[in-house]
């Protein structure tokens, strides 16, 4: 097996770019696409080169990465004789990243499979942060030795760990993503629940750091919340179709998840009510028009 020194980018959004950006300075030779030409200007400052289509990130890659926004959109770009996979090289290797279905995963590394190409699914949790500082926490699943040949890529952008078989890794993440969004909804209650009684939400905020209600939520989200600072680390719209993913995963295997099945109704109202691209943790926001505010 040959080693990765051409990575194709799929992708260049939120966290596209900075990942694309750290493989560059680590010596990689990159090519990244985007379907939003603009997003990728940026990335020529960093010696990367730009491909003309999704396809053309094939050309010589020992690796292409995929951070695109969903299931669908990957397949369409991934699959079909015209499709990515059909244009790689044998022996290289697609690792998607984005957050998609387990089955989705799964389909896909068959289609890898039949085309003679090694296939990762390693989504991440971490945020933009997370994607600048190479801290994010990475869940792969596939192959062990297809895994072994991409562990100094993943190096560069966090702390990967290998969880099982293809669609492993999303699996892994729709259970961090359920966290994520019920700690998110937890964190937003608590501190409604002390600003109405009477309580500085952010005292009370400092006085459970630390406790056993302590967590990178509340230290982090719920920081943004008290400031009210919701640019977009994570967009609601992208928890909320993790949250939907993993409902209708529940679903097909008759578990019933009621705390999840609440916040998933949060979610879906926040972006009903317009605060989609907001950041994740403006969830709070949601909370207080239930309760008969108007938020800021």
């Amino acid at each position: 097996m040959h080693d990765i020194n051409t990575i194709g980018v799929i992708g260049t959004g939120l966290m596209g770019a900075p990942m694309a950006r750290r493989l560059a300075e680590a010596g990689h030779r990159v090519r990244a696409w985007n379907r939003t030409p603009d997003k990728t200007e940026t990335l020529r400052e960093h010696g990367i080169e730009i491909a003309p289509s999704a396809n053309d990130t094939a050309t010589d890659a020992d690796l292409i990465m995929v951070m695109l926004s969903s299931g669908p959109v990957c397949d369409d770009i991934l699959l079909g004789d015209d499709g990515v996979i059909a244009h790689m090289a044998p022996g290289a290797i697609l690792v998607v990243m984005s957050s998609i279905p387990v089955e989705t995963a799964r389909s896909q590394a068959q289609a890898a499979e039949a085309a003679g190409v090694g296939y990762l699914d390693a989504p991440v949790s971490g945020g933009e942060r997370g994607a600048i500082d190479g801290t994010l926490a990475i869940m792969v699943g596939g192959e062990t030795a297809t895994h072994a040949r991409a562990r100094a890529l993943f190096s560069h952008l966090g702390r990967d760990v290998h969880v099982g078989p293809a669609g492993s890794g999303q699996l892994t993440k729709l259970a961090n993503q359920t966290i994520v969004a019920n700690t998110i909804a937890t964190v937003a209650e608590a501190l409604l629940l002390a600003e109405r009684g009477g309580a500085d939400p952010g005292k009370v905020r400092e006085a459970l750091l630390g406790g056993f209600a302590d967590s990178t939520i509340l230290q982090v989200h719920g920081e943004r919340m008290l400031r009210e600072d919701f640019s977009p680390g994570g967009p609601a719209k992208w928890q909320w179709k993790d949250t939907q993913t993993a409902q209708a995963l529940a679903d097909e295997l008759s578990l019933e998840l009621p705390v999840s099945r609440l916040v998933d109704g949060l979610f879906a109202d926040m972006v009903a009510h317009g605060d989609g691209d907001l950041d994740h943790s403006a969830l709070i926001r949601e909370l207080r028009r239930r309760n008969g505010e108007r938020p800021g």
